[in-house]
């Protein structure tokens, strides 16, 4: 049987999907034919091609109304890719509960209020669905200044995994544990073009991702080419990080 990585008639939501790595990967799901929903916590310009609604995910009320709109205009829900999330740095003793309670909300339970309410419309149809969850890198290594939203990204990669076995058959559950990704802040946020040469030697691929490599592999893991994909985590970090000791054993030759 041969496959390709067509999405024409699949009705796609992408959270946060206007900027970033959202863009990418809403811009990858056009590209293979979907037809996308886009959502931000405040209003932003529409992205041709996709219709955008304004949703805080972390309050069910919200979401409920945004699912449905997408139900009543679409018919149908065919995949849910769960990508708003992250955080400013923040000590996490110096951090307030408030600061840690408002990045858990967003990076987990934000993400389980969307699926929640995906996997009822999809539990419905015929041919089910697929929720993509986006996580981090963080979910699996030391994430000092930003510790809250590792502990939340480890959440939902080990959320993703239960939701796999309690939404089968009729959903797949997948998460990509993404690691440096080139946004429009990218140098803002590491000092400009030497801080981000200076990381990106540090990956084995030599350089940070770009959205729509992320978009790719959220792509592939909802089409049917990963129709026998669920409870899966993909990395996708150029090959990780390289042990710290490499570096200082480096250093002194």
């Amino acid at each position: 049987m041969s496959l390709t990585l067509d999405l024409a008639g699949r009705v796609v939501l992408v959270t946060g999907g206007t900027r970033g790595i959202g863009l990418g990967i809403t811009e990858v799901f056009l590209a293979a034919g979907a037809t996308v929903v886009t959502c931000s916590r405040t209003p932003v310009e529409q992205l041709r091609g996709t219709s955008h609604h304004v949703c805080d995910v972390r309050d069910p009320e919200s979401v409920r109304g945004l699912v449905d709109a997408v139900v009543a205009a679409d018919g149908r829900l065919d995949v849910l890719v769960n990508n708003a999330g992250g955080a400013p740095y923040a000590l996490a003793a110096e951090a307030s509960p408030r600061f840690h309670e408002k990045v858990v909300g967003l990076n987990l339970l934000g993400p389980l209020l969307v699926a929640q309410a995906a996997n009822a419309v999809m539990q419905r149809q015929d041919s089910g669905g697929s929720i993509v969850n986006i996580s981090s890198i963080s979910a699996t290594r030391p994430s000092p200044g930003t510790a809250a939203y590792g502990a939340a990204k480890a959440g939902l990669d080990a959320l993703t995994t239960s939701l796999a076995i309690e939404w089968a058959p009729r959903v797949r559950m997948n998460a990509i544990d993404v690691g440096l990704c080139r946004t429009d802040d990218t140098d803002d946020h590491y000092g400009g073009d030497d801080g981000v040469a200076a990381i990106e030697r540090t990956i084995p691929l030599g350089r940070m991702a770009r959205p729509e490599e992320v978009g790719h592999v959220a792509a592939f893991l909802a089409s049917d080419l990963a129709s026998y994909v669920s409870g899966a985590r993909i990395a996708c970090h150029g090959g990780g990080e390289p042990p710290a000791f490499l570096t200082a054993v480096k250093e002194t030759r």
